[in-house]
């Protein structure tokens, strides 16, 4: 059976995942009244990430690890040499197409993966690989910035599932793709 792909991620309402230079400053000050969004479940529900070394290294500047889980770095300029010593054994790199990460992952076990990044999640949706979408609109303009989405070479139809507003403003929408769509 193949890993799915599964993609939870917060954007802006103008559709940006970050600022031009990767900047998440808008996201980090968005107040949560206490709520996760559903970030716990949805990680109980997987069994590890998968995300691109832009993420990776945005990540590493954070004050702590922030996953449990195993994380797959895809990049053709990073090697395990470039994974800090704490992290060893937690994070790996692999130089692969998304169809090749999904098989290897499958016959490790993996059942269900968290996708993350922007161009990372383009190209496992333009490969078929991403079973559903979670999109948290934050309601804020950055006029530019690093998109989540970005051209496709077809029509990709998503089925709607449900959609959650917040005290805090975020609206949540929880979309599947359509069986057509995926691998």
């Amino acid at each position: 059976m193949m890993t799915e792909g599964h993609v939870y991620i917060a954007v802006s309402l103008d559709g940006f995942i970050a600022r031009p230079d990767g900047g998440l400053d808008w996201l980090m000050k968005q107040p949560t009244d206490g709520e996760d969004y559903g970030y716990e479940a949805f990680m109980a529900s997987v069994d590890g990430l998968i995300m691109g070394r832009g993420s990776f290294e945005k990540v590493l500047t954070f004050p702590d690890w922030p996953y449990a889980k195993p994380v797959v770095v895809l990049s053709r300029t990073l090697s395990a040499a470039d994974i800090p010593d704490d992290l060893a054994g937690r994070v790996r790199v692999l130089s692969a197409s998304p169809q090749q990460v999904m098989e290897t992952l499958a016959a490790e076990g993996w059942r269900h993966a968290y996708v993350d990044g922007g161009r990372i999640v383009q190209s496992f949706l333009r490969e078929g690989l991403i079973r559903d979408l979670t999109l948290t609109r934050i309601p804020i303009l950055l006029g530019q910035g690093r998109p989540l989405l970005g051209p496709l070479d077809r029509d990709i139809d998503l089925k709607h599932i449900e959609t959650k507003t917040f005290t805090s403003g975020l609206v949540q929408s929880r979309y599947e793709l359509d069986d057509r769509n995926r691998r």
